[in-house]
């Protein structure tokens, strides 16, 4: 385990460090761009990206590179909204995301206002839907970026941090345990269930701010694409 553990490290090491920064903000761009990011798996290619940071420089760099992506997929998201919004909600694809999700986005962002722009970010589905109906209603950009800006700070240093500290772990231990291999891949899951688990709190707490009568299942978000 250890020695393909350690292989496929140094195999994401070897490219160039500015081509996986470039790589890891265009992933969080699509992930975060409208409808995009519900297929687009951005959260695994910042995770794969940070096990190769090595220094406080490549650090930095891959924090910066990931929330500049995230900012500008949910500027696009915004003013795709302000400007085709309607006509995106009434395409093949937006039908195909269903009415009630739409009805929903829409409930959160009237019901909440800024707080749905921060804590959409961490919500399946609703991280690409929220920056396009916000785009559709009065809230200025001005107030849509103060809000996302720091969830997308958040979201950023969680998962680049725990990357490159559980990489960092794993190579210091991998020359004395041979259980290494194992032991970081059980850090990786428990990580990966904790995020599932932060997911499903929000959902249970926030659900009330977008559920409304007619609405179809409460303990559901969505009708017609499997949650991410």
């Amino acid at each position: 385990m250890n020695a393909a553990l350690t292989w496929i490290l140094e195999l994401v090491a070897s490219v160039d460090p500015v081509l996986r920064a470039v790589l890891a903000g265009v992933g969080m761009f699509l992930e975060t761009s409208v409808l995009v990011g519900l297929v687009v798996p951005g959260d695994s290619i910042v995770l794969v990206a940070s096990t190769a940071v090595e220094t406080p420089a490549g650090y930095i760099a891959l924090l910066v590179a990931v929330i500049v992506g995230s900012l500008g997929g949910e500027s696009v998201g915004f003013a795709l909204g302000r400007l085709f919004g309607p006509r995106i909600r009434e395409s093949r694809l937006g039908h195909r995301i269903g009415r009630a999700n739409w009805r929903r986005a829409e409930n959160y962002v009237d019901r909440r206002g800024g707080p749905a722009v921060f804590i959409s970010r961490f919500l399946p589905v609703f991280h690409s839907l929220v920056p396009l109906t916000v785009g559709m209603s009065a809230m200025s950009y001005r107030r849509f970026f103060a809000w996302t800006a720091p969830a997308c700070l958040v979201w950023a240093l969680a998962y680049v941090t725990f990357g490159s500290i559980a990489a960092v772990g794993y190579r210091e231990m991998s020359g004395q345990l041979h259980v290494a291999g194992y032991i970081f891949i059980g850090v990786v899951a428990a990580f990966a269930l904790g995020v599932v688990l932060v997911k499903w709190l929000l959902v249970r707490s926030e659900r009330r701010h977008w559920d409304h009568p007619g609405d179809g299942d409460a303990n559901t978000i969505d009708d017609d694409f499997p949650v991410r």
